[in-house]
């Protein structure tokens, strides 16, 4: 998927200006005070290094994931794919928070070449997987790399940008996605069906350094010429080397990192790992673990509420509500996608008899949308300066789309249905994201534009863990026993076979007794997540109905304080 990130506006005081109250405000570096900190000529370099990177990025998105379930059932492990998008999920959100800390501590072409560093390990481990262990582990890394670079692009836009051009810049960040839904769709069916997923995965070691070596040196050189000018912040005093690192520790807030990482991974995991285990929810472990996740939200709250000085959720965001609506539109509405995104690409190979390059077409429908109406959310927000009706009437259009997945599922629904439900969320999911993006940045102070990018995207990303989650427990529970009840006729083991991998529940031809029986299963599990996720789907519009609708101006940062805009 394309983007999920942005935020609202940011004070009208001078760019310069930072709260002299709050610890985690103090020395702001040049990078966090807007485009005084680089230059024109690198504006314009930045620009192009940007549509670079963005290029790469969405190649990347367009190709990548239609080989994990390939590489997941080489090992016999389709079912691991729900609980391997959770792991995956709960790094890209936990890694928001560390990758905004170094921006602003470091710099933001430090933090890019952090993120480059384990793109490029993630994928090298996946490429060369010889168990399911090590696939895991190279998601892990790769999806260390994937937030930074989601983030960071976010982050360096809102640098660059002022509010009326914010929506517009972002959304023509995605304009990739357009190119590469076709272009993506051609290489990822040409490399499954000739050269095998380990080479597509590997030839992202090499392209992903290609694409970000312009932006990283553009960035790096603009801070190096910041710095000649004395424009960063003072040299600090010497200091011995283990309290450099307690106080990298103390603004990184490793504590509250820490907590609010293994209170999600100790709440989520469980759900998609339970019925991979030989006792399940009916031992004593799973439930202990679960419980422990859920004991940990509020002593991560009272940490960072109390003793942080430098917390990864300040307590300001807590109290401002486009920060916090804006968040939970984003995790609901991405927990209702990856409820019934997250298996879609295996339910559409065993249950439609398509081409692959169609099918990877079709899954593609959704970016493809998202990313024009993305633009036309963009152009309306600088035309008419506000989002809040938008974001209520596309939210409105994305539950529509859920809905109508569940007349379209199956062997003999309407191929023409199942391709609107995809546009029509994907209408709903170009407005939603851009307008959540720009109304979380829109009310903060300019200094908090990184940190609140990465909050907002944290909580967003724990939705859509959650969503995974729940495909993954849903999928893993039900499929066994609606492959039993269809397939009674098969032993215990054909059935196990058809559960651990797409490619043998494809491999016969339609109207045979086991592929039809496969399909009534697949199509039994995809309406309970529809379900699930047609409920979720309405909690978005009621939270975007208490949605502020700030003015979106000239400036480059307005604040929540200004709220006498709003309708």
């Amino acid at each position: 998927m394309s983007a999920h990130s942005g935020y609202q506006r940011l004070r009208a005081h001078s760019l310069e200006t930072t709260a002299e109250t709050d610890p985690s405000q103090e020395d702001v570096e040049p990078q966090r005070v807007g485009t005084q900190f680089y230059g024109k000529h690198a504006q314009w370099a930045l620009f192009i290094s940007l549509g670079l990177a963005a290029y790469i990025y969405a190649l990347d998105g367009t190709t990548t994931y239609t080989y994990l379930p390939y590489a997941v059932s080489e090992f016999g492990s389709h079912s691991l794919l729900g609980p391997i998008q959770v792991t995956q999920g709960i790094i890209i959100a936990v890694g928001k928070p560390v990758i905004a800390k170094i921006a602003d501590v470091g710099s933001r072409g430090t933090a890019y070449c952090s993120v480059l560093l384990f793109y490029v390990i993630g994928y090298a481990v996946i490429a060369t997987a010889q168990n399911i262990q090590a696939v895991t582990a190279g998601i892990v890394l790769y999806a260390i790399g994937f937030t930074g670079l989601q983030l960071l692009t976010q982050v360096v836009i809102a640098d660059i940008t002022a509010l009326k051009w914010r929506g517009l810049v972002l959304s023509l960040n995605s304009v990739p996605f357009l190119i590469n839904a076709f272009v993506g769709s051609n290489i990822s069916a040409a490399i499954i069906e000739r050269a095998g997923w380990r080479w597509g995965y590997g030839m992202f070691v090499i392209l992903i350094p290609i694409g970000l070596a312009p932006l990283i040196t553009t960035l790096l050189w603009s801070e190096r010429i910041t710095r000649r000018r004395g424009l960063g912040r003072p040299r600090e005093p010497k200091k011995a080397h283990w309290q450099r690192i307690l106080d990298t520790a103390e603004e990184l807030d490793v504590i509250g990192l820490l907590l609010i990482g293994a209170s999600v991974s100790l709440t989520l995991l469980p759900l998609s790992l339970a019925r991979h285990t030989t006792t399940g929810w009916n031992g004593a472990a799973m439930l202990s673990i679960f419980l422990l996740g859920i004991v940990l939200i509020p002593v991560f709250a009272w940490w960072d509420f109390k003793w942080a000085k430098y917390p990864v959720i300040p307590f300001r965001f807590v109290a401002n509500r486009s920060v916090v609506g804006a968040s939970l539109i984003g995790a609901l509405d991405f927990m209702a996608f990856y409820l019934t995104f997250t298996y879609l690409y295996s339910f559409v190979i065993v249950v439609k008899d398509w081409k692959l390059i169609n099918t990877t077409y079709f899954m593609q429908t959704q970016t493809i949308t998202m990313t024009l109406c993305g633009i036309l959310t963009g152009l309306y927000m600088h035309r008419f300066r506000r989002y809040k009706m938008l974001l209520i009437g596309g939210l409105v259009v994305r539950l529509m789309g859920v809905v109508l997945m569940l007349r379209s599922r199956g062997a003999d629904g309407s191929n023409f249905e199942l391709f609107m439900t995809q546009v029509l969320q994907g209408i709903g999911g170009g407005i939603a994201t851009l307008s959540i993006q720009v109304s979380s940045q829109a009310s903060v102070p300019h200094a908090d534009v990184a940190m609140v990018t990465a909050v907002v995207l944290l909580i967003t990303e724990f939705g859509a863990a959650g969503g995974g989650a729940i495909a993954g427990a849903i999928w893993s529970d039900q499929m066994p026993s609606r492959l039993a009840k269809h397939l009674p006729f098969l032993s215990q083991m054909e059935r196990n076979i058809l559960f651990g991998s797409i490619t043998e529940a494809a491999s016969k031809p339609r109207g045979d007794p086991v592929r039809e029986g496969v399909i009534a299963a697949y199509s039994d599990v995809m309406k309970t997540m529809l379900l699930v996720g047609a409920t979720v789907s309405i909690l978005p519009v009621l939270v975007a109905l208490t949605m502020p609708d700030l003015y979106l101006g000239d400036e480059q940062a307005v604040g929540e304080e200004d709220e006498e805009v709003q309708d």
